[in-house]
């Protein structure tokens, strides 16, 4: 029991920021979009894009032509064209016709700032959703576009959207019905939970040593209260530890759960349900850095962290049954075989964990 104590210390040791060597991200120029809701159906907004990224697209050079006077208005048409093929606005579901107003140089920024209106045709209230598209460069896999939303002049949400999040949707403040925002965020956790290897071989490895059902049962309840509570604060901002601390740790879980199935002796006691729930803390910021993807809807705060949750344990669930139950027939027919799965299956877990440990950390 102190072994495992003093590992479990020395991996959340290894975290203290600072300790991991900081590594330079490559500068690449990014597009900035505003997006501001006024009144009850009138959307305008700014883009700001780099001078390089449209040069490019629009066969320009060279690129800083686009800064001098005149220039830029001159290729007003095409720089319209550009951004109405690339930026799709869907309000409540219906195509969103978008203007570009004007275009100028930002010499300072070495930009090209564009005014867009949004025309909602036959619209009297505010919509509900805008589900925002953009895919502004493509030729560039590292462009990323920076999104910020202002509802009656207040900034309420911010998003980046790159070549492997193109689309954000994005709630109102107007009231949600508690069934639609059911039949998102319900899909979503699911979705998540099987699309999360990490997640997933946690909870393999907590389920390798078997047990009885009530045993297993009492393990995942300490998994899902814990995640549900830093989810839930993570989600609302009340605490927002940074991506860079918690997917190593998220890592080292995975390792840690792997190294103590293999220290464990029939006759220790079983603490995976103390493991569970300290690493379920852990894990629970790392839903909610999913489930804030999606822009939470603020008249629906409450349901949507419910849903999403929700999902996640319904695709957690059927995880647990199908291995729990294939593991369990393994042991029934040769004891011998069981053990080997343990030992093997520990070491695939520990391999795993270290190397996503590794590739977070210095990559």
């Amino acid at each position: 029991m102190r072994s495992r104590l003093a590992l479990l210390v020395l991996i959340a040791g290894c975290l203290i920021p600072g300790i991991a060597p900081s590594v330079e991200a490559h500068p690449v120029p990014f597009s900035y979009l505003d997006l501001r809701l006024e009144g009850a159906a009138k959307i305008d907004g700014t883009l700001v894009a780099h001078i390089e990224d449209l040069a490019h697209d629009l066969g320009i050079a060279p690129p800083q032509s686009l800064l001098e006077p005149g220039v830029a208005e001159s290729k007003k048409t095409a720089i319209a064209d550009l951004i109405k093929s690339r930026l799709i606005l869907l309000a409540d579901g219906q195509p969103v016709n978008v203007q570009v107003l004007s275009v100028r140089p930002l010499p300072e920024r070495q930009a090209v700032g564009a005014d867009l209106q949004f025309d909602l045709v036959n619209v009297d209230t505010r919509p509900s959703l805008l589900r925002i598209k953009c895919a502004l460069f493509p030729y560039d896999p590292q462009h990323q576009t920076f999104l910020n939303v202002y509802e009656d002049g207040r900034l309420v949400n911010q998003a980046i959207l790159g070549q492997d999040h193109q689309t954000f949707d994005y709630y109102t403040g107007v009231s949600q019905s508690w069934t639609s925002v059911m039949k998102k965020f319900i899909p979503a956790g699911i979705h998540h939970i099987f699309t999360g290897p990490d997640h997933i071989l946690f909870l393999f490895g907590l389920l390798l040593l078997g047990g009885s059902i009530l045993r297993l049962l009492s393990i995942v309840t300490a998994f899902t209260i814990a995640h549900s509570i830093t989810l839930s604060l993570a989600a609302l901002g009340a605490i927002n530890p940074s991506p860079r601390l918690i997917e190593p740790l998220i890592a080292l879980s995975i390792v840690y759960v792997g190294i103590d199935n293999l220290m464990v002796k029939k006759t220790s006691r079983d603490t995976r349900v103390w493991i569970a729930f300290f690493f379920g803390f852990v894990h629970g910021f790392g839903f909610a850095a999913v489930l804030r993807e999606f822009g939470l809807p603020r008249g629906a705060l409450g349901w949507s962290l419910f849903s999403f949750n929700l999902g996640v344990e319904i695709g957690q669930a059927c995880i647990v049954v199908t291995v729990a139950s294939f593991l369990a027939m393994l042991r029934s027919r040769d004891q011998a075989l069981g053990r080997q799965v343990l030992v093997v299956g520990s070491s695939v877990v520990i391999l795993a964990g270290s190397y996503w440990f590794i590739q977070r950390v210095f990559f």
